[in-house]
């Protein structure tokens, strides 16, 4: 009980005196007549009882409450987030209608706070959902006698007390998630076995809830939606490019909250296909009935290996599919996948070109802070740390005044013609120094191209020198500096593989001078 109050806050709980009993049930018996008032769950208005306000849902808003109820096979903790997610996130009743049993968008156990306080729709038991829509008797006699009457508060408590027993059960499990996926990345860090190439094709679905579970929440959307780099880079291209577009079918995959398939839909597409496996999807839905374009895009929830298209074939395939370092995440293997089964003779996928890039790093004070820092921590030797810092690669903007080389281009990639086998890879390189310095550490990053049959070509980096964007660059720092003079050329090697145990993972081996070293990035 002690952990639920603290989650989800003390108002969640009734408060009852301890020593003036008798005059708190006086108190509550000279107003035993109180007005109950219930807002709707779709709109503002206010009726006088549960009855009234599920008999409006479903004559005015064609949403039946107790049928949602039987139909996702809900129980009283169920139909308690489905009521908080609904006051939530003011979703449409057509969503709800079209929400998948295996990842309903109320599972979070987010819902469980209380949206509304003393939502007398929360104060029902789903055994009898069917009773108080049909005949507003039974269950119903306790609200009628008014929200605040003793018998009231008795089942207001004893109901707090099972969503707090459920609670505390949720909690349980997730601690146990947490512990799973602690054990996984410690494996992961260790673990420096290469796979051979693989997929995430092959992924079940529950092996990559988490993958996909982490883009239902608004908060990583709205940081991409906010870098402008990357979403102005897709709007003018498509807008400037008017011909790409005009009269095609395409398929946006990964859509997210729609941002892409809207741009094309606006510019004269015939027909837009939005595929997303995340819960988002049921916003994006909403986003695209505001903006009046649900007769131009199509949404289809699951991820695009797994799901059937209503169209044999698309002219386009659009989508925003980077990770760090670009490959991290694998989203890429799901566009070629989707290129390989839907795309047309002709048609073309956007963006179409990308380049990987590497440059040398001179950053005394960073290594002082994250390396050399554990040789004396408080007087102690903690050297040992180091073998667990350094092979972790740290995704972060890199001051531009610390490269001290120029850029290498290690690997390109034409999304038209790769194979998934071609995104393991391994690359020599040749750094040009720029400046006599120490040489802390080997800096990643990539550049975007939308070149093919477009009259009006664009592009944007992710490097160093140019305006930052929320994938950031991907650092490898050394264990040891190494000193280098201008004008020299420094050579070495890289290799990346994804992680056999983590297909979404990318695995790093640097070889540079007489350093080696294998780097993790999840």
């Amino acid at each position: 009980m002690a952990q639920y109050m603290e989650k989800y806050g003390a108002d969640e709980f009734p408060e009852l005196s301890n020593s003036d009993d008798d005059d708190q049930w006086e108190l509550m018996e000279e107003s035993p007549d109180s007005k109950l008032e219930v807002l709707c769950l779709f709109c503002d208005r206010l009726f006088n009882s549960v009855e009234d306000v599920l008999s409006h849902c479903k004559s005015e808003h064609q949403i039946n409450i107790a049928s949602l109820v039987r139909r996702y096979k809900l129980d009283d903790y169920g139909y308690i987030k489905l009521i908080n997610y609904i006051r939530s996130v003011k979703c449409s009743g057509e969503s709800l209608l079209l929400a998948s049993e295996g990842t309903l968008p109320w599972e979070s156990d987010d819902y469980m706070r209380p949206a509304l306080q003393d939502d007398p729709l929360l104060q029902i038991d789903v055994e009898d959902l069917g009773a108080v829509e049909g005949a507003g008797v039974g269950p119903l006699a306790v609200l009628d006698r008014g929200p605040h009457s003793p018998s009231a508060l008795v089942q207001r408590a004893q109901e707090a007390e099972q969503r707090a027993l459920r609670a505390e059960e949720a909690l349980a499990r997730a601690m146990e998630d947490l512990h799973r996926l602690k054990q996984l990345a410690q494996n992961l860090v260790m673990n420096v076995d290469v796979a051979p190439a693989g997929s995430v094709v092959g992924l079940q679905e529950d092996e990559d809830e988490a993958y996909f579970s982490s883009y239902g929440h608004f908060g990583i959307h709205e940081e991409m939606l906010k870098d402008k780099v990357r979403t102005e880079s897709y709007r003018d291209f498509v807008y400037l490019n008017p011909d790409v577009f005009k009269d095609k079918v395409v398929l946006d995959v990964g859509c997210g909250t729609g941002i892409l398939s809207m741009f094309v839909a606006r510019c004269g597409a015939r027909k837009v296909i939005a595929v997303d496996q995340s819960d988002i999807i049921y916003q994006a839905m909403d986003i695209i009935r505001s903006n009046n374009l649900q007769e131009t895009i199509t949404f289809i929830k699951g991820r695009i290996e797994e799901v059937d298209l209503p169209v044999e074939k698309v002219d386009v395939i659009i989508s925003e599919w980077m990770g760090y370092f670009l490959l991290f995440e694998s989203m890429l293997d799901s566009v070629l996948y989707a290129r390989d089964r839907y795309l047309a003779d002709g048609g073309s996928v956007y963006p179409d070109r990308c380049t990987i890039s590497l440059a040398a790093v001179g950053d005394a004070q960073k290594h002082l802070d994250r390396i050399t820092f554990w040789d004396d921590v408080y007087g102690f030797k903690m050297a040992c740390m180091k073998k667990a810092v350094v092979p972790e690669a740290v995704v972060e903007v890199l001051k531009p005044e610390t490269v001290i080389s120029q850029p290498a281009v290690i690997q390109t990639i034409d999304c038209n013609t790769v194979c998934i086998s071609e995104l393991e890879y391994v690359s020599d390189f040749c750094l040009k120094i720029t400046n006599s310095t120490q040489c802390t550490a080997i800096v990643g990053y990539f550049d975007i191209f939308f070149d093919k049959n477009c009259k009006n070509k664009m592009m944007f980096s992710t490097g160093p020198q140019c305006t930052k964007t929320h994938w950031k660059q991907t650092v490898l720092l050394l264990e040891k500096p190494i000193p280098v003079q201008s004008g020299e050329d420094l050579r070495g090697r890289i290799s990346v593989r994804k992680n056999r145990k983590d297909p979404r993972a990318l695995l790093i081996s640097l070889s540079v001078r007489d350093v080696q070293q294998t780097y993790s990035l999840q």
